[in-house]
């Protein structure tokens, strides 16, 4: 016998309609036994007409922030920039924002593809350097080096130092050591007058405050470990 495919609620309706037919052919025990076995064929067929229904929402989904196309790390984002969507519990990543105001106006720290969910380590700020740096006081510092080149060699979670000119031109000053990169901004996001990309560092308080000091009057670079 030619196995019966379930074609959606129309084919349900004519296999339900076939069985029901041969039900009513049949009395006492057979007719029940036939009966059972309708009703179970009715639900079985009901529920992969239900999975295969498009645009049909699972309890289970829990909506998120994603990125509404593909974006660059720098990206400043406004209301056009994300999108909710929602997605199965079991796979929304932890940090995720649940609404497109905990994500507006802040700084993308590293690119992120069309539908990716926005999570806190995608942004720049507290969230970013705890989870970069293993010490509760670390704060974040933005550099703009002398030689823009430099930045484009820089990957988050690389460790530098950070270096500046001394009163002599053959004596460098080593501002800060053991820096961890949070992120290299794209050039163009930020105004200001020197030209090149940010990049984001982590610091202790005390070396993040000579080093944004620094920065002020003086060239930087880094060093590489």
């Amino acid at each position: 016998m030619k196995p019966q495919q379930y074609d959606g609620p129309r084919a349900l309706g004519s296999v339900l309609r076939q069985r029901w037919e041969a039900v009513a052919r049949r009395s006492g025990f057979g007719r029940t036994l036939l009966l059972r076995r309708t009703i179970a064929a009715a639900l079985v067929g009901l529920a992969a007409v239900l999975a295969l229904a498009p645009g049909r929402a699972s309890p289970a989904d829990d909506a998120v922030v994603v990125a509404a196309r593909d974006l660059a790390a720098g990206t400043v984002l406004d209301p056009g920039l994300v999108t909710l969507r929602r997605i199965p519990q079991q796979v929304v990543p932890d940090g995720a924002a649940r609404v497109p105001s905990a994500v507006l106006g802040r700084t993308l720290a590293a690119p992120v593809r069309r539908g990716e969910p926005l999570t806190d380590v995608r942004l720049t700020g507290s969230d970013l350097t705890r989870a970069i740096s293993t010490n509760p006081d670390t704060v974040s510092v933005s550099l703009r080096l002398a030689d823009p080149g430099v930045a484009t060699l820089l990957r988050p979670g690389a460790t530098v130092d950070v270096v500046t000119v001394g009163e002599r031109q053959d004596e460098p000053v080593v501002l800060a050591r053991g820096a961890r990169v949070l992120a290299v901004l794209e050039a163009g996001t930020h105004s200001g007058e020197r030209a090149g990309r940010l990049v984001l560092v982590a610091l202790d308080p005390v070396a993040a405050t000579r080093v944004a000091a620094a920065s002020i009057s003086q060239t930087l670079t880094v060093t590489f470990r």
